[in-house]
């Protein structure tokens, strides 16, 4: 993969920059910020995770936190939340010194934290999530009504009304759980409210609602730190841009709609990145007789969520499906893979039916899956990343009852290096990692059985969101090893929120609406504003 071009030209065509951006409103650059974080210093053991960071945030404004994975992102706002105690530099916060004894005072403060990992208990309601920690209570009893009533608006206020007070937190979807925490931050009345991926799990049209919000919140003077890695994201909805890489501040206070891609790419990377994806095969894999069908699904059902579902993927050929959040696009790979068992229909691999709803079965026969929620579906947190990565390949790496470490760790490291995950240590507990790398062992562990080209016990790879949480950086890397090992003749089906993601992947693509695929086309004949139509309006081509 060739370095791009030196030039201002236009970005890459993944995230494309706005024609003619409009000039930034000037600022009064002798305005005090609300919060300004000064020389912020903070080590683990063997780790100088912040080295020396500032941040100037205005009240009003919302201001884009940037950086690759490992970057010092979520140190910096685990400081900036109580959760974690600096061991150099200061905070001040409207002027004065700012050093929060935990969570809680940070909060009592004035800042709310909605994290990338959502911090809610499933077990409880949506209301008791939404006022945790400073309950709706008189003389020692909770005000049930009040705290629904109070929740009720707040949902409201959030274009999701019809989310139930009462109903169980664990029982939403992603999106859903979204809605709450930030419905808990808006709760808080903060001046500050720092939002880590907010989008990350939310629709187009909900990411819309998003911003409206956002919005509102800065006219009446709260200030937003947003971070994201989707930088198109950054172009509408942001005011200017501090960029970090390896723990330092390396651009402060950029001018979000004016700062060329091309330059924030190269600040978080330290070298000019071709945001690209990798070419397609000549010939599409349907259009090849030769190439053998890996994966059949056959009117598969779910109710409730899908109805009627079938399609093929061929060895070598990456199929993808596009849809809302609520499509039911997830519960069809869910459904494949086996943790969801299908009201009818049948899913066949290599010709002979997969055993419906047994994760176990679909594992032996050759299939492996990136779920969406990494943390309580893929990854073992306290376990270290060697033993995440070879969790499901441990039979390759024993021989008559003994385990090869030696043959288990050169292919850890062999992952470690092609992912770029960070810190480079098979040791570290996968628990300390950020979102994103965390994703790149889910992936390696799938990755580490063809490490050594041998692909052949990976027929099928089941992706969900495969670069949720991802910087720009690893994305192109992650694109060029997904795109490698269909050319290896591994079938792969995939699902993103991305629609440009998705069509720049696939040689297939399946428009999902309502549980229903609407659409099938090939990737190279659709593009990202047909795509939406069909999906928003379910009118097909």
């Amino acid at each position: 993969m060739g370095p791009a071009k030196d030039t201002d030209d236009g970005p890459p065509a993944a995230t494309p920059d706005i024609e003619d951006p409009p000039e930034d409103t000037p600022e009064d650059a002798g305005a005090a910020p609300l919060l300004r974080m000064r020389g912020i210093v903070k080590r683990f053991p063997g780790v100088r995770a912040l080295d020396g960071v500032d941040l100037d945030v205005r009240a009003g404004e919302v201001h884009c936190l940037l950086g690759q994975n490992g970057a010092g992102k979520s140190t910096l706002i685990k400081v900036l939340a109580g959760a974690h105690r600096p061991d150099g530099g200061e905070i001040l916060l409207g002027g004065e010194p700012f050093s929060p004894a935990g969570p809680t005072a940070a909060m009592r403060a004035g800042i709310a934290t909605i994290y990338q990992e959502l911090d809610l208990v499933d077990g409880l309601s949506v209301a008791d999530n939404i006022f945790l920690g400073h309950e709706r209570a008189r003389l020692g009893f909770t005000r049930r009504a009040d705290a629904e009533r109070e929740a009720r608006e707040l949902l409201a206020r959030l274009g999701h009304g019809e989310i139930p007070p009462r109903r169980e937190t664990g029982r939403l979807p992603a999106a859903g759980r979204q809605v709450v925490s930030m419905a808990r931050a808006l709760s808080h009345e903060a001046r500050l409210i720092v939002m880590d991926e907010p989008s990350a799990a939310l629709a187009h049209d909900e990411v819309t609602n998003l911003f409206r919000i956002i919005r509102e919140l800065t006219d009446a003077g709260v200030a937003v730190v947003y971070i994201s890695h989707r930088l198109e994201e950054i172009r509408e909805i942001g005011d200017r841009v501090t960029v970090l890489k390896d723990g330092r501040t390396v651009a402060n206070g950029l001018p979000a709609r004016s700062t060329p891609t091309s330059r924030i790419v190269s600040l978080m990377t330290g070298r000019d990145v071709e945001y690209a994806f990798p070419e397609r095969s000549a010939a599409a894999p349907e259009e090849d007789d030769d190439r053998p069908e890996v994966l059949r699904v056959e009117g598969l059902t779910l109710a409730g969520w899908f109805e009627d579902v079938s399609f093929s993927v061929r060895a070598g050929e990456i199929v993808g499906l596009a849809g809302l959040v609520g499509s039911g696009r997830s519960e069809i790979l869910e459904t494949v893979y086996g943790t969801r068992r299908p009201t009818s229909g049948r899913v066949l691999l290599d010709g002979a039916p997969v055993r419906p709803g047994d994760t176990g079965a679909a594992v032996r026969r050759g299939m492996g899956m990136a779920p969406e929620e990494r943390k309580s579906q893929a990854l073992l947190l306290h376990e270290s990343v060697a033993g995440n990565i070879t969790l499901a390949g441990l039979g390759r790496y024993s021989r008559l009852g003994w385990l090869d470490r030696d043959r288990e760790t050169d292919d850890v490291r062999g992952q470690i290096e092609a992912l770029d995950i960070r810190p480079a240590d098979p040791r570290r507990p996968v628990a300390t990692l950020s979102g994103g790398n965390q994703q790149k062992v889910v992936l390696a562990r799938w990755l580490v059985g063809a490490a050594g080209g041998d692909a052949r016990r990976l027929k099928l790879l089941v992706l969900d969101e495969p670069t949720r949480g991802v910087d720009v950086g690893a994305r192109a890397e992650l694109y060029a090893v997904i795109r490698e090992l269909a050319d290896r003749g591994v079938a792969v089906l995939l699902v993103s929120s991305e629609v440009p993601e998705v069509l720049g992947l696939a040689d297939r693509v399946l428009v999902v609406r309502e549980g229903r695929v609407i659409h099938r086309a090939p990737g190279r004949d659709l593009d990202e504003h047909a795509v939406l139509n069909m999906i928003m309006e379910g009118r097909a081509l």
